[in-house]
């Protein structure tokens, strides 16, 4: 409000002085002019019939002379100041106009109108700086799950994008640079409802600003930062920042899982992809032989050592390695693109390839050259843009890393469901057999569609049938509240996949474990078996049935009803 109210003073100072000096001189010289009353006796207006003349004649000229016709004298005053005033009124209103055009005062009421509607906000949002491709996504994921964000970026034309996306619940939005603190407090950085802030531009500076900020204006609040240098994560990591995530040491991650346990790495590619989408076939990388890498980048580092951790043996062809640098064996000049570089790297010898530069033309000409000298290659491709999707899905890469992607289902899984990301790093430490009996009892609960993750807390307020019925002395058993409340002899499609209780953690819990209040339970499963299983646990005529099988009447007309024809 102070800066719109300094623009408007200084923009309009110079018209309303001239407006002013106007008004007072054309005042003043109707006071002094002598004038007649209706008898013809000499008169002088006073101070406050010049002002009230003055005012509507300025505005709208023809109310007439008073109190008494004007003499000559007065009658070619007021001409002068009809003139006068116009011309004043007409600066004064060209200005207002000019100021309504200018860029830094419409900025400055965007930034007000948004103030307002931060302030007014009741329910825990997300703030997150920066709406590229990693933003988009990760905003429709999170409003379609009822959560919400509010967004700041310094790119108006991002901004813009906002209103044409069909997202389900509306979005507040700032343009503006996050990395000025003022932005953040204006976006709510310090409001009491701000549940987390999530930097993803493309800037490892400004990320790495927006985490300090955020961590010495409010440091309750979890802080979530991309970063894809291994100096700003330990930077981040140093103040306490929550989460970073690095997506090419993510994928590396990924990579290294699928070559030690596959069906461990489909678990957590079903559980953790967008819910609806197909699901994924299962991926056999080989996992000895020779490896050609295309690009030694970030991304190309990253696989390039977590293959040297599987001693595997591995051919770097790079373009530029004077500013990338080299592996010590040295590298295959070159873009990959050529038969010839392909060739002096090995590839009738070889068992995968990964194109990794930074250019998805260059990398999709890799993935077809390389595929036309030797078909059976286990290819990995990176994709840098959403909008090549389609060329991707066609080049038949094995593995496709898309950076906003892998970003947005982390960011998205940590949010939206955090016992997820609990579940997977308990679920890292089981075996591949154990995974693969998990996939398979997945698979034949969901139609090849990416199953619903839920997340149910145990709570007296929100669950008032599981809460009255425990206080009765009720035992409730996890494979209760998975009952159809149509028919209790059938149970819902869903699996559950961990129980949280008092720090207990439990995979894959058995049906017959007793619950209790502030029990965490994960579930996987259709999202038809989750609306029926809010019956269970929110209402008692319906827990009563699926516990006892018995159909209890519960109002009153029916209880009469009941007794009556017992």
């Amino acid at each position: 409000m102070d800066n719109i109210i300094f623009l408007i003073l200084r923009r309009m100072r110079r018209p309303l002085l001239t407006l002013v000096m106007v008004y007072a001189v054309s005042i003043l010289g109707l006071v002094l002019i002598p004038g007649q009353d209706a008898q013809g006796n000499p008169w002088h207006m006073d101070f406050f019939h010049a002002f009230y003349f003055i005012s509507f004649m300025s505005t709208t000229i023809g109310f007439g002379e008073i109190p008494y016709e004007f003499t000559d004298a007065q009658r070619a005053w007021v001409t002068f100041s009809i003139y006068l005033a116009v011309i004043a009124w007409l600066y004064a209103i060209g200005n207002i106009l000019t100021l309504l055009q200018d860029k830094a005062f419409q900025q400055a009421i965007r930034e007000r109108r948004f103030a307002q509607r931060i302030k007014h906000l009741r329910e825990p949002f997300y703030l997150l700086c920066g709406y590229g491709e990693t933003g988009r996504e990760l905003t429709r994921a999170l409003t379609d799950r009822g959560q919400h964000v509010v967004v700041v970026d310094r790119d108006e034309t991002k901004i813009s994008m906002i209103r044409l996306q069909n997202l389900r619940d509306y979005v507040p939005v700032l343009h503006g640079n996050a990395r000025r603190p003022v932005i953040l407090q204006e976006a709510g950085l310090e409001h009491p409802m701000c549940a987390g802030v999530v930097a993803l531009t493309h800037d490892n500076e400004v990320n790495l600003k927006i985490a300090i900020t955020t961590k010495l204006l409010n440091p309750r609040i979890t802080v979530i930062c991309r970063a894809d240098s291994h100096d700003v994560e330990a930077n981040m990591a140093s103040f306490g920042t929550d989460h970073i995530i690095d997506p090419f040491d993510t994928f590396a991650k990924y990579l290294s899982t699928a070559l030690q346990a596959p069906g461990l790495y489909l678990l957590q590619r079903w559980l953790t992809s967008k819910p609806g989408s197909r699901l994924g076939e299962p991926i056999f990388p080989p996992t000895s032989g020779h490896w050609i890498v295309c690009g030694y980048g970030r991304f190309g580092k990253a696989v390039f050592d977590r293959l040297m951790k599987e001693e595997m043996s591995i051919t770097v062809v790079e373009e530029t390695p004077e500013k990338t640098g080299e592996p010590e064996q040295g590298v295959v000049r070159g873009r990959g693109t050529e038969a010839e570089t392909l060739l002096e790297a090995g590839i009738p010898e070889a068992v995968g390839i990964v194109a990794g530069t930074d250019n998805d033309a260059n990398n999709l000409s890799i993935v077809m050259t390389a595929k036309a000298l030797h078909p059976r290659l286990f290819v990995i491709a990176r994709q840098n843009y959403r909008e090549n999707d389609d060329l991707f899905q066609k080049v038949g890469a094995d593995m496709v890393m898309h950076p906003s992607t892998i970003i947005a289902e982390k960011i998205r899984v940590l949010l939206a469901t955090p016992m997820l990301y609990e579940f997977m790093s308990l679920a890292a430490y089981q075996s591949e057999e154990w995974a693969c009996a998990l996939v398979s009892r997945i698979a034949g609960l969901v139609n090849q569609r990416v199953p619903e993750i839920q997340e149910v807390t145990l709570e007296r307020e929100e669950h008032c049938a599981i809460s009255e019925a425990l206080d009765r002395g009720v035992h409730i058993h996890l494979e209760d509240i998975m009952r159809d409340p149509a028919d209790r002899d059938r149970f819902l499609g869903c699996i559950a996949l961990l129980r949280v209780s008092r720090n207990n953690r439990e995979l894959l819990p058995k049906g017959d474990v007793a619950l209790t209040l502030g029990d965490r339970l994960l579930f996987c499963g259709t999202r038809h078996a989750f609306s029926r299983m809010q019956w269970n646990l929110c209402h008692a005529a319906t827990l009563d049935y699926v516990l006892t099988g018995e159909e209890k009447p519960r109002s009153w007309i029916w209880r009469k009803f009941s007794r009556a024809t017992s």
